[in-house]
């Protein structure tokens, strides 16, 4: 599907104009708000003295340090690989992501007060859309890019369940409203979906001397499946392990459900396009 130029393209302009929307939702809507405000509460009502040392070290993951690092290593691979294109695209979207994350936060500056969480303890106006969540699908997102095609679906469920456990780490920590977290999945999306789109209009008019990649097989699809499986299993031997606490804090977070599960889905949503899709070049003809 993502080999054309086109399809990418209409993808990113669908990403485009859902940041747009998510943006205007978030900040002006009061229903929407006070939504964000309820799952922002959901989420932080989990945290512990026990689980913030290890939901900060997720969430300071995606610091400018490391952000830089998987840049370079993934740029290499795909070099590596005789993938000029992805390399060279690769440390260009890194910056371009980040720097549009932190110009939209500053320039759609808006406090959003939350009674719930004290005079002491809002969160700054300045934070939509998120730079750790877009620094987290920036990372996964290329990552699949610098992998091989049979390697793309794992790679592509381990980066969506990365970017999924460091969406829900600063949530916990209270550092961001979900809608922030939205928006940083489709800022790195809309980028990551135009480069792809020009890549391979790149490829179309100047064929890579390197030639095709090796073509995807059935199983290629099942260690992302395995991956599914063991998170779900987790989910599962958690609610098994206090089932009437668990059940009762959803009955009393029924926003923060819905809002946890809307952002799971987007980021499986987005892996799958990149996974299924994006497939690289065509092998060439031969007489």
């Amino acid at each position: 599907m993502l080999r054309r130029p086109g399809p990418p393209l209409v993808l990113a302009a669908v990403a485009t104009l859902a940041l747009a929307v998510t943006g205007l939702l978030a900040k002006l809507i009061p229903i929407v708000k006070q939504g964000d405000g309820h799952t922002l509460n959901g989420f932080i009502g989990l945290n512990t003295p026990r689980l913030t040392p290890v939901l900060d070290h997720i969430a300071h993951s995606a610091d400018p340090g490391p952000y830089a690092l998987v840049a370079l290593a993934l740029a290499l691979v795909a070099l590596v690989r005789g993938r000029w294109r992805v390399a060279l695209a690769i440390p260009i979207l890194f910056v371009l992501t980040g720097g549009t994350t932190e110009i939209l936060k500053h320039v759609f500056a808006s406090p959003r007060f939350d009674e719930w969480l004290g005079p002491d303890a809002q969160i700054s106006a300045a934070s939509w859309p998120s730079g750790h969540s877009t620094a987290a699908m920036t990372m996964a997102l290329c990552a699949v890019l610098a992998a091989p095609p049979r390697l793309r679906p794992t790679v592509a469920a381990l980066g969506s369940a990365y970017a999924l456990a460091l969406a829900y780490s600063i949530l916990t920590l209270g550092w961001h409203f979900p809608s922030d977290v939205f928006g940083g999945y489709l800022v790195a999306s809309a980028y990551v979906l135009t480069a792809i789109s020009i890549i391979n209009a790149s490829e179309r008019r100047w064929p890579s001397r390197r030639g095709a990649e090796a073509g995807t097989r059935p199983g290629d699809g099942v260690p992302a499946v395995l991956v599914g499986l063991l998170a779900a299993g987790a989910a599962c031997g958690l609610a098994l392990a206090r089932p009437h606490q668990l059940i009762g804090y959803a009955a009393d977070h029924t926003t923060f459900v819905v809002g946890a599960l809307s952002i799971a889905g987007l980021a499986a949503l987005i892996a799958t396009v990149m996974a299924v899709g994006f497939r690289g070049p065509r092998s060439p003809t031969r007489a």
